[in-house]
């Protein structure tokens, strides 16, 4: 019997990624990965160090897997965890200013069960609506380095595969996972237009695959720069939900 690929090994994620049945195996794989040496050294000592107002608390410290139901019609792909939000929280946007935007959107819209996110535990649901990474664990100062995002880029593409039985809809929050983005839907099958659509806030891109639809929206990361200089705000975000909430045929809840 062959033994399989090392946490550690570069390629774990693209050896290991296709492999998960289902997407609950998908984020137990995801969550002992170390395929980046660099990113593991930033999560770890981040987790070590600790901010002065989280001092007290255990850091999750790893890979963050996606949030949301297995058979989501609507997907949101960011960037990745941040340092103090889901690398503490341990789950994606959870605990950080940009979750606090986000999830009160969701909520706003119908899509979560309640308008905050502080802790992996804190019952939170969300209601049609999986919450997916191009990458798994918070880089420093927030940016991935081209050839992490491509050694990530197997879990995205494994997830979207997982979910493309119910996904009509995928909300893509900023230009880094709009880019990181159409390469996945690409080599999975999606025809992309030429040329290449350019990342816009509330761009909507229609694509198929010969047999069925599937609709990207564009907007812009609720990240607190973003919302502080009204580049995007709460309105903005919540117009672009609600579309996509009617694309994907997800209806409010009383």
């Amino acid at each position: 019997m062959t033994a399989g690929p090392e946490p550690g090994d570069p390629d774990f994620p693209a050896r290991r990624a296709p492999a998960a049945p289902d997407v609950a195996a998908l984020d137990e794989a995801v969550v002992r990965c170390r395929a980046c040496p660099r990113l593991v050294a930033w999560r770890e000592e981040t987790g070590r160090v600790r901010r002065r107002a989280f001092r007290d608390q255990e850091y999750w410290a790893r890979p963050v897997p996606g949030f949301g139901p297995p058979d989501a019609a609507l997907a949101v792909v960011g960037l990745a965890p941040a340092a103090h939000g889901g690398n503490r929280t341990g789950r994606a946007f959870t605990g950080d200013p940009s979750g606090d935007v986000l999830f009160a959107a969701l909520y706003d819209v119908g899509l979560a069960s309640r308008p905050t996110s502080t802790a992996a535990d804190d019952g939170l649901s969300l209601r049609g609506v999986r919450i997916a990474m191009p990458v798994h664990c918070a880089p420093p100062d927030n940016k991935p380095t081209p050839a992490e995002r491509d050694t990530c880029r197997p879990w995205l593409a494994r997830e979207l595969a997982l979910l493309r039985p119910t996904l009509r809809v995928v909300v893509v929050l900023g230009g880094f996972g709009w880019q990181a983005l159409l390469p996945v839907l690409a080599d999975a099958g999606w025809r992309i237009p030429r040329p290449r659509p350019a990342f816009g806030h509330a761009r909507a891109v229609e694509l198929t695959d010969g047999t069925g639809t599937l609709r990207l929206l564009g907007c812009y990361h609720p990240s607190r720069r973003n919302i502080a200089t009204g580049r995007l705000t709460p309105a903005m975000l919540r117009d672009v939900f609600r579309d996509a909430a009617a694309l994907a045929e997800l209806k409010a809840e009383d």
